[in-house]
């Protein structure tokens, strides 16, 4: 898909943040869409109002924003954008996982489709980033699979680490010093009350992971186990 040279890098954020919103809530209420792009609500409201004049989103007051099929596209081509250049950074740039998710927010809206193209294939036509994240295919489709956060599994039950938030690099760095990376299988060993800690065991070794953390952590029960 090639991108409307008019569209600005703020319409392309909006339209990601919006989508992931969706994924996450079903739709992009303003003040949520506001905290995650670091503006206030008037001006995200403000800038919602304008996508709809775009054909990007349909919004309404009370329900939110969503986006329309042209809108999602365009989300979904800046999220292809994204996550091969956080992958590419990593592989063949040799950069660590949390420091990759800065530099690809900036490069994200000037890569090529000819660079993007390129990138794909040295990388052998990826299917999911660095942590974990599904990566739109050419053609703009994606397979989003059904997750839990980590914080929601109770003692003795086992799953798969399947992705992480790439937003916040101390949490990435954490997990990073301790080996843990998306496709390992954990055990929950037991969990303290009123949002209180996790006990997760990793290939025999039982980390202690924080609420926080635990919530940004997405997972699938292992069929294996």
């Amino acid at each position: 898909m090639v991108r409307d040279q008019a569209v600005s890098a703020a319409v392309e954020d909006y339209a990601k943040a919006i989508y992931e919103l969706e994924m996450r809530e079903g739709r992009a209420q303003t003040n949520a869409l506001a905290e995650r792009i670091g503006v206030t609500a008037p001006s995200a409201s403000s800038m919602v109002k304008r996508l709809a004049e775009m054909g990007l989103v349909s919004y309404s007051r009370y329900r939110g924003a969503r986006l329309t099929e042209k809108g999602r596209r365009l989300a979904l081509e800046v999220i292809r954008h994204h996550r091969l250049l956080e992958l590419f950074l990593v592989e063949e740039l040799g950069m660590s996982w949390d420091q990759v998710h800065a530099e690809a927010e900036a490069l994200e809206h000037v890569l090529s489709e000819q660079v993007e193209e390129r990138i794909a294939a040295r990388l052998g036509e990826p299917v999911v980033d660095p942590h974990g994240d599904p990566i739109p295919t050419v053609t703009l489709e994606i397979e989003e699979p059904e997750t839990r956060s980590l914080q929601s599994l109770e003692p003795g039950e086992r799953a798969v680490f399947t992705r992480v938030s790439d937003s916040d690099p101390a949490m990435l760095r954490f997990l990073a010093e301790r080996g843990i990376a998306p496709g390992d299988r954990l055990e929950v060993v037991d969990k303290q009350p009123f949002d209180g800690p996790l006990f997760v065991r990793f290939s025999g070794e039982v980390e202690v992971l924080g609420g926080d953390l635990a919530r940004a952590m997405r997972v699938q029960l292992d069929r294996q186990a």
